[in-house]
């Protein structure tokens, strides 16, 4: 049996690289135990209840959060980048056409890719750190208007052009649905956005920047990042969770219906979390939004998520499981009117801002990520077997 002479080198880690550090940042930590998550130097629940998308923005591409007169530039800026090149906006039709019930998301993977050919994107490897970040902003500030399109074209109604007078929340509700959007629901999704923008090394903020570390184009990390988001465990709870509401139905039901789920081994969605081992805080800010809109179906979801922590503590003790991001911000995203196949994507939207700083954090380092995986197959060489002539 030969011997991998590299053996001694190798160092084993968790499955999922679970508590791997693998690089340094300044773009924002997640701090589990703490039930605290922050951007930058900051509180990202607070950003979220203090300040707009825009200067949030801003805060993890450029590194600071910009005064009154520099926020309204950097606004004005991003706005005027919401419209597509016109060669992008004619393929539309036929990518929400072959992406079928794949969705926004699917189509747009390919829209991405298309918006990088079409303004030009070279490998960020070959371009200085101004032209990363004008690509990063230009491909970000389509997203939305990419998302909205395709849903639209996929429902079988014209796009909505997007405006410049309206923030990124407002507009984005805007295209959606073709109507203004009130100044409730609309300060609702920009918090709720904001709260997404980042979060550690997901799976997605770490997909862009593998991608990013080969010196790729902004466009191709960006579509990596879109596919790792699109797995249901990852960016695809958000209308589970309310699926969850559903078949519930009503508060006699929680507890029987959870027993049932949790002694079978299913998954609650909107429960538990792979770093926080207290609240979400993300949760509890957006539990306090959908209060303030009040009603029925909110008053059931806070008596599901008792219902289910009660029962979850007691066929799990000393396991920390409570609600996460997904299960109040479907609650927040429908209250807003936004349609079930509209949530994750809508994530999207919020997240490509913290994929984009990721991405231009890793272009600053030259060292592509390459690991390595230990062969546990069967031991080679083996001879290849001559093909065997039939009669």
């Amino acid at each position: 049996m030969s011997v991998n002479r590299s053996a001694a080198t190798l160092v084993d880690v968790p499955r999922g690289l679970a508590g791997v550090v693998v690089t340094d940042t300044q773009i924002g930590d997640v701090r589990g135990r703490e039930g605290f998550y922050h951007y930058r130097q900051y509180s990202a629940v607070e950003l979220a209840q203090t300040r707009s998308f825009e200067d949030v923005w801003h805060l993890l591409v450029h590194g600071e959060l910009p005064d009154a007169g520099r926020g309204a530039a950097f606004a004005a800026e991003t706005a005027a980048l919401r419209r597509l090149p016109e060669q992008v906006a004619a393929a539309l039709p036929a990518i929400a056409a072959a992406g079928g019930r794949s969705g926004p998301l699917a189509g747009l993977r390919t829209a991405l890719s298309l918006l990088g050919a079409a303004q030009g994107f070279r490998p960020v490897y070959d371009i200085d750190a101004a032209q990363r970040r004008a690509d990063a902003v230009t491909a970000t500030a389509a997203v939305p208007t990419l998302l909205t399109a395709l849903h639209r074209l996929g429902e079988g109604l014209d796009p909505v052009p997007p405006r410049e007078d309206l923030s990124y929340a407002a507009n984005y509700l805007y295209m959606l649905t073709g109507e203004e959007p009130d100044a409730r629901r609309t300060r609702a999704i920009e918090q709720y956005l904001i709260s997404t923008i980042d979060h550690g090394f997901n799976a997605s903020t770490f997909t862009g920047r593998v991608i990013a570390s080969t010196g790729a184009d902004v466009a191709a990390c960006l579509v990596g990042a879109v596919g790792a988001l699109s797995g249901p465990l990852h960016g695809g709870a958000p209308s589970r969770a309310l699926d969850t509401l559903d078949a519930i139905g009503t508060p006699d039901r929680i507890d029987a219906w959870v027993r049932e789920r949790v002694l079978a081994g299913d998954r609650i969605m909107g429960f538990g979390h792979a770093i926080y081992r207290t609240e979400d805080p993300r949760s509890r800010m957006l539990r306090e939004i959908a209060q303030g809109f009040g009603g029925e179906r909110v008053d059931f979801a806070v008596q599901v998520e008792r219902g289910v922590e009660a029962v979850l503590a007691e066929l799990k003790p000393g396991r920390e499981l409570h609600t996460n991001v997904e299960f109040y911000a479907g609650l927040v995203m429908e209250l807003c009117g936004l349609p079930r196949e509209m949530f994750t994507p809508t994530f999207a939207a919020a997240r490509v801002v913290g994929w984009s700083a990721n991405i231009l954090e890793q272009a600053e380092d030259p060292k592509i990520i390459r690991p390595v995986a230990r062969y546990v197959g069967p031991v080679p060489p083996v001879a290849v077997p001559e093909v065997q002539q039939v009669a």
